[in-house]
């Protein structure tokens, strides 16, 4: 116990560092894989405005990037990385992966929970003369919020334990706090420490996830 209250800046300052690339990857995440996804169901071969082609060209490229093992990824984009924040360790550094690597994931989910809605509510808004842009914001965003809340709520979940990957190339959070104090010094009641804050971190967002599904699906209400 002594050596964690040693440790507690460290401790505090991973923490945080692991808030802060959750923080940022996962709302750019959401801004740029929701219309991706979108775009996904409405350009398929059956969607509102199909485009066969560039959808599989697009879909190909979603599925390479969301399939690339993360570690594999962190390393190859090493380059992007230094170009696009000037260095390749540290918090700032971790984001660009974690973000890229998040998008397509992310584009994915958005696109089986609008699907998952059925063309029926889609066609009665065409029916009845809704625009395209309607449709969107109406019809798909609105009926899918509840399972767009949980799948927010899946991407974070994942994307903590991703964080803690890039302790392993110096980008800080728990992950490189455990790497650093408890596998390399061999403290095993700092590696413990950092794996039950990971579970309970992880557990909170489950929690207040699955809450927001509940408030927000009009089934449950």
């Amino acid at each position: 116990m002594e050596r964690i209250l040693e440790l507690l800046p460290e401790l505090t300052t991973a923490l945080l560092q692991t808030f802060v690339m959750i923080g940022v990857a996962i709302p750019i995440a959401v801004l740029l894989g929701t219309p991706l996804g979108i775009w996904l169901v409405n350009h398929a071969p059956d969607g509102i405005s199909p485009s066969p082609h560039l959808h599989k060209v697009i879909s190909a490229l979603v599925n390479a990037v969301r399939s690339f093992p993360f570690l594999i990824l962190l390393i190859a984009i090493i380059p992007f990385t230094r170009l696009l924040v000037g260095t390749t360790v540290g918090t700032a550094a971790a984001i660009v992966p974690l973000t890229v690597n998040a998008i397509p994931y992310f584009a994915r989910l958005v696109e089986q929970n609008i699907n998952q809605l059925g063309s029926g509510p889609i066609e009665a808004a065409r029916a009845m003369g809704a625009t395209r842009g309607q449709i969107i914001r109406q019809v798909m965003l609105v009926d899918a919020r509840p399972a767009l809340i949980g799948s927010i709520t899946i991407t974070t979940v994942s994307f903590i334990s991703y964080s803690a990957m890039v302790g392993l190339v110096g980008g800080g959070g728990i992950g490189d706090f455990a790497i650093r104090y408890g596998y390399y010094r061999y403290e095993t009641e700092v590696m413990l420490v950092a794996i039950v804050l990971m579970l309970l971190l992880v557990s909170a967002v489950q929690i207040l996830g699955n809450r927001l599904v509940r408030i927000t699906d009009k089934r449950l209400a």
